[in-house]
């Protein structure tokens, strides 16, 4: 697996067909939206990390091709565009608050054509212990009111999701308060490295599939790491 993901991860000079470059119609696309709440009481917050994963997986492609990740203010939320070997991923940080995610999600996959195979919403989880990552194809709400809304508004829970994890460190009650804090310093420091592994997994599901991402970000038991 590690042989093939390194392939994935090597850039690839090979001429697209008919002269057509980067960018064109030729691309296949994909819409990853990062959720999250919009304003500076909100940032750098737990229910935020949604935002940060999106954020690292623009830098990691922008950063190889010397080029700075500009984030265009457009209707329903920020949007930014990458390329990878073919692919055009559109980047959306919605702007709508958590509770109306699926207003921006809806729209910019009929604006763009962009199929339920090819979008991937990336979350916070208080089911999962601090930085760990699973992918999933399809799946409940489990009480996250910006997944709620999304399959509310497409009709569907049938579409990818990153979930990150936040841990559940807090008392009855106190769940709200909790998610809408921001991380501690010790957490804080290993955030890079964590959303650097979020951005390897949503590039795999990209390249290669849904399945060969869940196989590298959702192993048991080991320190996830980035592909070599």
């Amino acid at each position: 697996m590690f042989t093939l993901l390194k392939k994935l991860f090597t850039k690839d000079t090979t001429p697209l067909p008919d002269g057509k470059g980067l960018g064109e119609s030729l691309m296949e696309k994909f819409l990853i939206v990062g959720l999250g709440n919009i304003g500076p009481d909100y940032e750098g917050t737990r229910h935020n990390i949604g935002f940060r994963i999106v954020n690292a997986l623009a830098a990691s492609v922008n950063e190889d091709k010397g080029k700075e990740t500009v984030w265009e203010d457009r209707r329903y939320g920020l949007i930014t565009r990458i390329s990878i070997k073919g692919r055009q991923l559109i980047l959306l940080k919605p702007s709508t608050y958590m509770n109306l995610s699926g207003n921006a999600v809806r729209y910019w996959m009929q604006k763009e054509n962009i199929t339920l195979e090819h979008l991937l919403v990336c979350v916070d989880d208080i089911a999962l212990p601090f930085g760990q990552t699973r992918m999933k194809p399809s799946g409940s709400d489990a009480g996250h009111n910006g997944l709620k809304h999304i399959a509310q508004t497409l009709g569907t829970q049938q579409y990818a999701r990153l979930r990150f994890g936040i841990g559940n460190d807090f008392y009855a009650g106190q769940q709200v308060d909790y998610v809408l804090s921001k991380f501690p310093p010790e957490q804080e420091a290993l955030l890079p490295e964590h959303t650097k592994v979020a951005a390897a997994a949503i590039k795999t599901f990209c390249l290669a599939g849904i399945q060969m991402a869940m196989n590298q970000c959702n192993r048991k038991g080991t320190q996830q790491t980035l592909p070599p």
